[in-house]
């Protein structure tokens, strides 16, 4: 049985798969990763028309929606030109509650498969983070193995200008006064390789002008550079990991990670998940598994829920531990309110078991407690996802739509600090992580509402999610957003 969680624009908790493979048709009792509709007609242009593509949609909602009492019956599909149009109009009440912020979607099959496999993309392979006030773009992180990095634009970098020449190069600030943050996607161009711009970029007072050629990339889960390292701290070793999404291609890194740091003995860790959205629930069990070296069988990991007629597929996934499994005493959890989905499962999950030698560090996380199913329509390439249940820990707690800032035992504010490289010790997050560690005192993450608020133009459905990663800077997401980017936030 494979699982997804993800983002979704702003962040999704995904299931690809509550049964065992094959076909089937929307009203299969069990969907798999390629449930298919009914075989099509003999005419494809009838078979995958507007129509045809809402209905499918709609069968999907009415019988796996986890909130079916809030659909919205009466939204006349021929009043949208689009099929997630109509999703957003039959979801428009969950939405309006805070349970659905566009996380039942319609994408590609064949592109989200191809992520999810290995992180496969098109771009320059950076993220950029976006200070609207401001009229700023910063990059956040910069990817190995794709032009951005190659270029030598990496994290602190600010973009200044954007254009396809030095003859037509548009400052961000002008951008950003005329089109908003929507401006700077459409000035960026499509995710499709070969698409060059030219940049001009500055670090410490002193710009450059880079051209780059959008291209094919695999993402790495773990970076090379700073995804796992053993910090010394105070004569005291800790185990830091910053994983960037939950993809297959996480699970080898992840394991070697950890066996180092059960040879060196190590019991502290820090968890990096501040910009990670969410990905296969099958490395988010893996990282609980090897997070839990002092858990037993009968320790439950997380428990799925869905609506009372669809009980039967209700799922318990218990901790089992590893040969690289470690057994922490603490640990901390940076995040922000970009951190989604699996991220949350992982540390919803582990807070039972660990109380107040557990803490999320950075800010409040998104929010998404209920994940998707996916159901397949692949004559047309069409996989719609809907939220179909909710996630648990041990205790029962689940209802995280706030963000997990409010259920924790011990919260640490620190900022995102792009001043300094990740894996820092000295980086704002890090040091404050370190300061938790080490049983110094930190101010509480302030809650003020969701973390992850619906505004501006960076999501499904010309609406966004902000990802906040500080009081005055978001993660920037298309209006209409890759699978890539819809569970790396702020990737371009």
């Amino acid at each position: 049985m494979r699982h997804i969680v993800g983002l979704l624009a702003s962040s999704a908790l995904l299931l690809t798969g509550c049964g065992g493979g094959g076909g089937g048709s929307a009203s299969s009792p069990t969907p798999t990763p390629v449930a298919s509709a009914p075989a099509p007609s003999p005419t494809p242009s009838s078979t995958c028309s507007l129509a045809s593509r809402q209905t499918f949609a709609r069968e999907v909602l009415d019988e796996w929606y986890l909130f079916p009492e809030l659909l919205v019956t009466s939204a006349n599909p021929n009043s949208f030109t689009t099929v997630q149009g109509y999703i957003d109009a039959l979801t428009a009440t969950a939405r309006s509650q805070g349970k659905d912020r566009f996380f039942t979607f319609i994408t590609s099959i064949a592109e989200e498969n191809a992520f999810f496999a290995s992180g496969a993309s098109a771009g320059i392979g950076i993220r950029l983070a976006i200070d609207t006030p401001a009229r700023r773009v910063l990059i956040s992180e910069s990817f190995e193995g794709a032009p951005g990095l190659a270029a030598g634009i990496d994290r602190g970098d600010e973009i200044l200008a954007i254009g396809t020449s030095s003859a037509n190069l548009r400052s961000v600030a002008d951008i950003i006064a005329a089109e908003g943050s929507a401006g700077i996607t459409n000035a960026l161009g499509p995710s499709t390789a070969g698409t060059t711009r030219l940049l001009r970029v500055a670090r410490g007072g002193v710009s450059r002008e880079v051209s780059v050629t959008k291209a094919d990339f695999d993402l790495p889960a773990v970076s090379s550079r700073y995804g796992t390292r053993i910090i010394q701290d105070g004569g005291r070793q800790i185990g830091y990991i910053n994983l960037r999404t939950f993809i297959s291609s996480a699970d080898a890194p992840l394991r070697q990670a950890f066996a180092s740091f059960r040879s060196a003995g190590i019991s502290e860790f820090i968890i990096d998940f501040r910009y990670n959205g969410g990905g296969l629930v099958s490395t988010a069990e893996l990282m609980g598994d090897l997070l839990g070296g002092n858990r037993t069988s009968s320790d439950l990991f997380s428990g799925l829920r869905f609506r009372a007629s669809k009980s039967s597929q209700d799922e318990n996934t218990f901790f089992a531990p590893r040969a690289e499994s470690v057994s922490p005493v603490k640990i901390a959890f940076i995040g922000t309110s970009a951190t989604a989905s699996a991220s949350e499962l992982v540390v919803n999950s582990m807070a039972p078991y660990l109380g107040r030698n557990l803490a999320l560090v950075g800010g409040n996380t998104f929010g998404k407690p209920v994940g998707q199913i996916a159901l397949d329509r692949s004559a047309c390439d069409d996989r719609v996802r809907v939220v179909a249940f909710r996630s648990v820990n041990s205790r029962g707690g689940g209802d995280y739509f706030t963000g997990l800032a409010s259920t924790l035992d011990v919260t640490c504010q620190a900022a995102d600090d792009l001043t300094r490289p990740l894996g820092d010790p000295q980086e704002g997050s890090i040091r404050s992580a370190l300061d938790f560690l080490a049983g110094r005192s930190c101010t509480a993450i302030a809650l003020n509402g969701p973390a992850g608020n619906i505004s501006g133009q960076s999501a499904i459905g010309a609406q966004s999610q902000h990802g906040m990663i500080a009081s005055d800077r978001e993660l920037l997401v298309p209006a209409a957003p890759t699978p890539a980017q819809r569970e790396v936030p702020g990737l371009f």
